[in-house]
């Protein structure tokens, strides 16, 4: 197992049909990739007991919901994780949140991004190959 500091915590939520994200105010947290077979990570969020409701109809639901998390510093890239809040503890006048779930492949989706890109300006066969090759290698970036 590894473990990183929590820095930021978005909750995903639908409205309206639209996404919108509601940042929630950490006081300390953590994540942890348990490197099982199901590629789960458990996310602790520590925060102020004014949150207790609005994660407790969570928990009573067991809704799975996506939240965006920032691991080390805040000017990484926010990772993508659909989770279940599995429990909630009280710890003075803050609440201690528990989630576990798995982290939603956003690498996946810009290999298909780029892909379709090529797609859409007439590449195909080796041509479409090499050029994928060309664009997809952010190691250049």
């Amino acid at each position: 197992m590894k473990t990183f500091k929590l820095i930021s915590l978005d909750i995903v939520e639908e409205k309206d049909d639209d996404l919108t994200q509601r940042r929630i105010k950490l006081e300390d947290g953590l994540i942890i990739n348990r490197e099982d077979d199901h590629g789960r990570w458990v996310i602790e969020a520590y925060v102020d007991n004014d949150y207790k409701g609005f994660f407790q109809s969570m928990f009573n639901h067991e809704d799975e919901i996506i939240v965006q998390v920032k691991i080390t510093k805040q000017s990484n890239r926010p990772a993508t994780f659909l989770v279940k809040v599995i429990d909630i503890n009280t710890i003075g006048t803050h609440i201690n949140v528990i989630f576990m779930g798995t982290m939603i492949d956003r690498q996946l989706e810009q290999v298909e991004r780029i892909l379709k890109q090529l797609m859409d300006e007439g590449y195909q066969g080796d041509e479409l190959l090499e050029e994928f090759k060309k664009r997809g290698d952010t190691s250049k970036a």
